[in-house]
């Protein structure tokens, strides 16, 4: 089955067979060849394609390079395969000619070309691998495939190369050195410590990275020290350093070889083409901001940090040769397809045939085989490590963690028996790591994907486990998580579910797992004791009635005027009463809502502005009010701050920065009742809402610009031609054959852009002058510089609340810094400079961390 290129459709497959061409079924003979017994069926294909006539050789290049570059697990069958191939001509070949596995191979070579050329770098590993599994079988030449090998360690070597394109090229080279390098060795002229040497010179240049991506964090370790967790990169040279010792005499234990039972290849073999990798695609579009930084952010893909959460006799360890070929497989196999998490988690289960034996233990039912020593893992301990390795990707994974939940969900349903004690494990594990250092985002995401998972088996988990875990602080981690992952089983069910499923001491108020009563508003004019309860029914009676706009704010503007003889703040109190009764009509449904502000979208505006009745330039203190009003409405059901927020930054009620601000300054005060210089879980969310909101109008706002000049130069294009062909050559040119200035809209739309990249730059600046407020001024706790020390560390056991929130405030500030780092590096210059004025200039370990991880995000020494 083939996922080439696009989304497959249930109806796909309706009368295909009836339409399908003879070379049509070849190809996807190749494509599902292996689906029983892939070393039976070699020879039956093998002559299956022989026969066919005429031969089509694109046909079998197109199933080879689709099998290849989608099912990675087969790449060695489909050497053997090729080798096969090799043997004979095709059925209707003029005597002389070249075999058909030669034909096939010269017609791949083309497709790896382009893949090449187009920087797809999982199907140039890939393909890289099939080379190197034809080198082993002679069918390739050594000395071609070394140099292909070399070409690839190249880019390493390049100028302010980006690490994503520089450690996909290193993997390229890693891979096919693991499965090729004991045919290298054995040829003196070729040197495969010059591949080890790159790579390792190039590893050693991001080792401060690793400490930002890594998913158990230590703030007390200058150097990236991984616990429970692996680069990828570094196992990738740990792997070549231990074959190279070895000789390489681990990789047929390692790799199937199938093609190694066929009689030895004494041809010529083929030389593959010399190649160069082509330089990196930059694109420019001219635009760069008011004080001249380039807007276009360019994505600096950090080091590939998997978390481990089993020992290395029940998954395999990938820092060995066998561990990386598995992990490697599979994580390609759970990137592939994405696309189809069904034929995707059929796959995984399926995982072991294309293994050698005894890789894994057999699954029940199966017949019993002899453990091979070192081997005997458990498969779905191995899937579930893989899956939520790349799950818990930092600073994101590669695709939204719901692909990998719900994929897990599927591999549950598909074999539960199996795969329901791997994720108890999973959760066990992961829970047991909250305590030791977790990284605040992936305890976050733990505790998405715990509820989304437990919504989908009926809300099952053996809470009592964690009944003993109510001894700790409140803000401990593993308290925190009880809280949250129930929030977020609230919102997937109803609050009575949760709260039978609960052991009793989880239930009790002062355990602070879950509330009494269900979260939902908090209208406090509904009081009449509350001496502006008469108001807020007036204006609810005006909004239930759907008064006209003008007629509200005029009602308003009265009760202004009436209350600034008794009060001093009667805006404020104004802006309350207009927000809380709007989100009190809206609080019925999401459709109340929206009806509700887009009825009176102009009173908001005006109130905004610091106004009623008429508008103005924006006010700080009124949009706070306006949030304020928002967040204790709200306070009980906080998720729904963030989704209003979301809609008054859409209808510009309130700027991202605004939101921002708020976030810092006000959100412990108004939600909490309690004013903190700390940042929390939630506090993150409504940060990443408003600047993915700033970004997101910039990148847009950058597409237009660019289609209108693509635009106003074509017409410019065409006018040329048109008017260049009427003319006699020795005719003057006319004036309006010259392009004219830019358009209306295109000045509009780049103006805009300059107005958007402002309020970009702006919300970046206040979120670091906000971390800096919480972290690196002199005024900050003393806990700030004390949790980050080894001796407070090891001694956590004893830690109070504010510890645990000051280090969370640390984790939350790291894991800013590596998600918009594209962004900060394009205004490190200004926004740094601002905010590192406020910093102290005196010798402070706090400082000092703050400034490296800062300098780390945006590219600079340490």
């Amino acid at each position: 089955m083939s996922y080439h290129g696009r989304r497959r459709h249930p109806r796909d497959d309706y009368g295909r067979d009836a339409l399908e061409t003879p070379e049509e079924k070849l190809r996807k003979n190749i494509i599902n060849f292996g689906e029983v017994d892939p070393v039976q069926e070699l020879p039956r294909l093998a002559d299956q394609i022989f026969n066919y006539a005429p031969a089509s050789v694109p046909a079998v290049t197109e199933g080879f390079r689709i099998g290849v570059t989608e099912q990675p697990y087969k790449i060695p069958y489909y050497a053997a395969l090729l080798r096969l191939l090799h043997d004979r001509p095709a059925a209707d070949a003029a005597p002389g000619s070249p075999s058909l596995g030669k034909q096939v191979l010269e017609d791949f070579w083309k497709g790896f070309q382009a893949f090449l050329d187009k920087q797809a770098w999982r199907e140039t590993r890939l393909c890289v691998q099939f080379f190197a599994h034809l080198t082993v079988a002679r069918v390739i030449s050594v000395q071609s495939l070394y140099e292909l090998l070399k070409s690839c360690t190249a880019v390493l070597d390049e100028f302010g190369v980006s690490h994503g394109r520089a450690s996909k090229a290193g993997l390229c080279a890693a891979e096919g050195l693991m499965i090729a390098g004991s045919i290298i060795k054995q040829d003196t002229s070729l040197d495969v410590v010059e591949i080890l040497t790159a790579l390792q010179t190039y590893i050693e240049s991001t080792k401060d990275a690793k400490t930002l991506v890594q998913p158990v964090i230590r703030l007390f370790v200058d150097t990236a020290v991984l616990e429970h967790a692996e680069e990828w990169l570094d196992c990738a040279l740990a792997v070549l350093q231990t074959l190279n010792g070895s000789g390489f005499s681990q990789t047929a234990d390692s790799y199937p070889q199938p093609y190694l039972a066929f009689p030895p290849w004494s041809e010529e073999p083929y030389n593959l083409p010399g190649v160069l990798v082509p330089p990196e695609v930059i694109e420019l579009d001219g635009l760069t901001t008011e004080s001249g930084e380039d807007a276009q952010p360019k994505k600096e893909e950090w080091p590939q940090c998997y978390v481990r959460l089993f020992e290395n006799d029940l998954t395999p360890d990938p820092t060995t040769p066998v561990g990386f070929a598995i992990r490697s497989a599979l994580v390609d196999t759970v990137d592939i397809f994405e696309v189809n998490r069904k034929d995707c988690a059929r796959l995984l289960l399926e995982f072991p045939k294309w293994t050698l034996s005894g890789t894994f233990k057999p699954r029940p039912g199966a017949p019993p085989q002899s453990p091979v020593e070192g081997k005997d893992w458990q498969l779905e301990s191995t899937l579930l490590e893989t899956i939520l390795g790349a799950t818990f990707m930092l600073p994101e994974s590669l695709y939204k963690s719901i692909y990998y939940i719900a994929l897990i969900t599927e591999l549950c349903k598909s074999s539960p028996q199996t795969v329901g004690p791997a994720v108890g494990k999973s959760i066990r594990r992961l829970y047991a790591l909250l305590a030791d250092g977790l990284d605040v985002e992936v305890a976050h995401r733990f505790a998405e994907w715990f509820a989304v998972h437990m919504s989908n088996f009926g809300f099952q988990w053996v809470w009592k486990e964690w009944v003993p875990d109510l001894v700790l602080v409140s803000q401990h981690p593993k308290r925190t998580f009880m809280r949250r992952a129930v929030e977020f089983e609230i919102r997937l069910a109803y609050h009575d579910r949760i709260m039978r499923i609960l052991p009793e001491p989880m239930r009790e108020v002062d355990a602070r797992v879950i509330t009494a009563e269900a979260p939902g508003p908090e209208y406090e004019y509904d009081d009449a004791a509350n001496p502006h309860h008469e108001s807020a029914q007036a204006l609810l009676t005006l909004i239930r009635g759907r008064a006209k706009p003008e007629d509200v704010m005029t009602h308003l503007e009265t009760l202004r005027n009436g209350m600034m003889e008794t009060v001093s703040n009667a805006d404020t109190i104004v802006r309350s009463l207009v927000m809380q009764s709007l989100l009190h009509i809206g609080s019925r449904s999401f459709s109340h809502f929206l009806n509700a502000i887009e009825r009176y979208l102009p009173l908001l505006r005006n109130l905004a502005a610091g106004q009623i009745s008429t508008g103005g330039t924006s006010n700080a203190e009124a949009r706070t009010d306006i949030m304020n009003g928002v967040a204790s409405f709200w306070k009980n059901s906080r998720h729904m701050i963030l989704i209003v927020f979301d809609k008054l930054m859409q209808y510009q009620i309130v700027d991202p920065t605004d939101v921002v601000g708020w976030t810092f300054a006000h959100y412990t005060e108004v939600v909490d009742g309690k004013r903190k210089a700390t940042f929390n879980a939630f506090q993150w969310d409504l940060l990443k809402s408003a600047l993915d909101k700033a970004n997101g109008r910039v990148m847009f706002q950058r597409r237009k610009v660019a289609a209108l000049r693509k635009e106003a130069d074509d017409k410019a294009a065409k006018v040329i031609a048109g008017e260049g062909a009427s003319m006699e050559v020795d005719s003057e040119a006319r004036p309006d054959v010259i392009p004219a200035g830019e358009s209306p809209q295109l000045t509009s739309a780049i103006k805009a852009f300059t107005v958007l990249t402002r309020e970009q730059k702006s919300a970046l600046a206040r979120t670091l002058d906000g971390f800096v407020e919480c972290l690196a001024v002199e005024t900050v706790s003393a806990k700030v510089a004390e949790v980050i020390t080894e001796h407070a560390w090891h001694n956590r056991a004893n830690w109070e609340d504010e510890d645990w929130e000051t280090w969370e405030t640390w984790g939350w500030y790291r894991h800013w810094s590596r998600t918009y780092s594209p962004y900060l590096r394009n205004y490190m210059n200004t926004i740094g400079t601002v905010a590192f004025a406020k910093v102290s200039s005196k010798a402070d370990p706090a400082v000092d961390l703050f400034r490296k991880t800062w300098n780390i995000a945006t590219g600079q020494e340490v």
